[in-house]
């Protein structure tokens, strides 16, 4: 399928005529052709911008001072858009969407990053499917023989596209791979927006992996040439910033300044924040991280970017937004629930009395729990952006020492938790290369984000030669002997549960390549900057 200069690969799909209509097609190659030069460029100036914030002495950019000083805030929030205290996220599959604008969260993110793996199948029937709900037409029918549909009231839909490091392959614009966000955003923008406004809603956005307010800018450039194609007011677009790489934690003012006319506000993207700040320190000695599991919120360093955050956003008059209760409860286990609900009410409870305005859950189960811990707090008012907590001036040598004061007080580095890291990598990459983005391991949804952290520990401990609490160092040799012993158990495990790893379709089909590739992300000598770029050439 081409035309205009637009190609179409990839294997044929249910409803990709609709999806895929010429208008549609012509409305992404636009946006290439105008923005994608830019997204190249900025992608290719992330490392040296991360030098200039964090090498040496680090520090807020000098030239947008200006902008932090000035006052200045966003628009009011839209009236769909202004409670948002519980928000649920999943992939943008129609089974998932159901059940989460049903689940009486106030706000549902339809997830085209993290949460989803990038099939072309997923792709066209994800859109296909936010279409389906905008539209209250969304239904699935189970194997089981259940029925999916939209109850009468449903929470706000809002849409994360890909992030701008990836390309979507299958759609190549005068013979190139167009941008992910560019694809992801221009499909779902021109089938919905005039949609959902005629519906009293409108066209909200996540944006996710943001580096710098440069980035910020291009995205605002976008919402700006889409609006006009389209014909809506300039603003009619909204967008939540997911803060999430270390370099945008210190450019939160000037992230919101830069889509200002479209903010909505910020959100405390916690795992890829992990991610980004092992990625972005891995070389400084600063960087002293224990297992995964003990990487809390309580931690000074992470106390320190979501007060950042919550006070940015409530002086700019924007929504704070927390991180991800990944828990799924167990309806088998009452003692493992007992823990894990305890844990969800304590982070939430922390949540709501630092100021965030809503939080993030990942199952239906903890709507009911983190919506009564919000309700204690707001009350009848939609959120708590009037409360701005206060501390040192945060643009003093210490608030940014706080942010780079990355350690964890009687932190380990245990056996456990080597073990863990690689067992969630590799499940987690065997699900993604099987088209499954969320995947549910030891009663945690894992994301790519999560996986991220998992891997980068197993690099950097590798790289450093860093030693367990038992003496024993983190040696390629341990590496692979611990990475045999997991695929052999989880062999095991496929076999009694009746999906042996040889077989055509279920868990561990392709537990091989997911190895292959965690080993050449924990043992090559250079760091991946994403796991999903190279597990995307194995894709499909």
């Amino acid at each position: 399928m081409s035309a205009n200069g637009v190609a179409i690969s990839g294997p044929p799909v249910p409803g990709e005529a609709q999806i895929l209509a010429p208008a549609a097609l012509a409305f992404v190659a636009d946006l290439e052709r105008r923005f994608g030069g830019r997204r190249r460029e900025l992608l290719a100036a992330r490392p040296a911008l991360r030098a200039a914030l964090l090498g040496g002495d680090p520090h807020l950019l000098a030239d947008t001072a200006a902008i932090r000083s000035a006052d200045w805030r966003v628009p009011e929030a839209p009236r769909d858009l202004d409670d948002r205290r519980v928000e649920i996220t999943g992939p943008a599959e129609p089974k998932m969407m159901i059940n989460a604008l049903n689940s009486g969260a106030r706000v549902f993110m339809a997830d085209f990053e993290d949460a989803l793996s990038p099939t072309w199948p997923n792709i066209v029937g994800g859109q296909l499917a936010l279409r389906a709900a905008v539209r209250r037409s969304l239904t699935f029918d189970g194997p089981d023989g259940r029925a999916y549909r939209l109850a009468e009231r449903t929470a706000t839909l809002v849409v994360r596209p890909r992030g701008w490091h990836l390309v979507e392959r299958h759609v190549v614009v005068d013979g190139a791979p167009a941008s992910a966000s560019l694809v992801d955003f221009g499909l779902w923008f021109w089938h919905n927006a005039a949609e959902l406004i005629a519906r009293g809603s409108g066209p909200y956005l996540y944006l996710p992996k943001l580096e710098s307010h440069l980035e910020a800018r291009l995205w605002n450039d976008v919402f700006v040439a889409a609006e006009e194609a389209v014909g809506i007011p300039r603003g009619t677009i909204r967008a939540t910033v997911l803060i999430e790489t270390l370099p945008a934690a210190f450019q939160m003012d000037e992230i919101l300044w830069e889509i200002r006319d479209h903010a909505a506000g910020l959100n405390a993207g916690r795992w890829d924040y992990l991610f980004s700040t092992i990625k972005c320190l891995r070389d400084r000695p600063i960087l002293d991280l224990p297992d995964r599991a003990q990487l809390t919120m309580t931690v000074p360093f992470m106390r320190a970017y979501t007060e950042r955050l919550v006070r940015t956003c409530h002086r700019r008059g924007g929504h704070a937004i927390g991180g991800m209760a990944a828990f799924i409860p167990s309806r088998r286990d009452a003692a493992v629930n007992a823990v894990a609900m305890a844990k969800v009410r304590e982070d939430k409870e922390r949540e709501s009395r630092d100021g965030f305005d809503g939080t993030w859950v990942a199952h239906p189960d903890l709507v009911p729990l983190a919506t009564s811990i919000f309700d204690a707090v707001l009350g009848d008012r939609p959120n708590q952006k009037d409360r701005r907590p206060e501390p040192a001036d945060p643009a003093s040598s210490g608030a940014i020492a706080d942010l780079l004061a990355i350690s964890v007080p009687g932190g380990r580095r245990t056996e456990a938790g080597l073990r863990a890291n690689i067992s969630v990598a590799v499940t987690y990459l065997d699900s993604w290369l099987g088209g499954n983005g969320a995947a549910a391991i030891d009663n945690l949804m894992e994301d790519a984000a999560t996986a991220e952290i998992a891997r980068s520990q197993l690099w950097l401990w590798r790289a450093r030669g860093d030693r367990l609490d038992d003496g024993r160092v983190v040696s390629a040799e341990l590496y692979r002997t611990i990475r045999d012993e997991e695929l052999a158990r989880q062999r095991r495990a496929g076999s009694v549960a009746g999906t042996p790893a040889a077989s055509e379709a279920g868990p561990g089909r392709h537990l091989s390549d997911a190895a292959a590739l965690l080993d050449a992300l924990v043992l090559d000598d250079g760091f991946a900057e994403f796991l999903t770029l190279g597990a995307y050439e194995q894709l499909d």
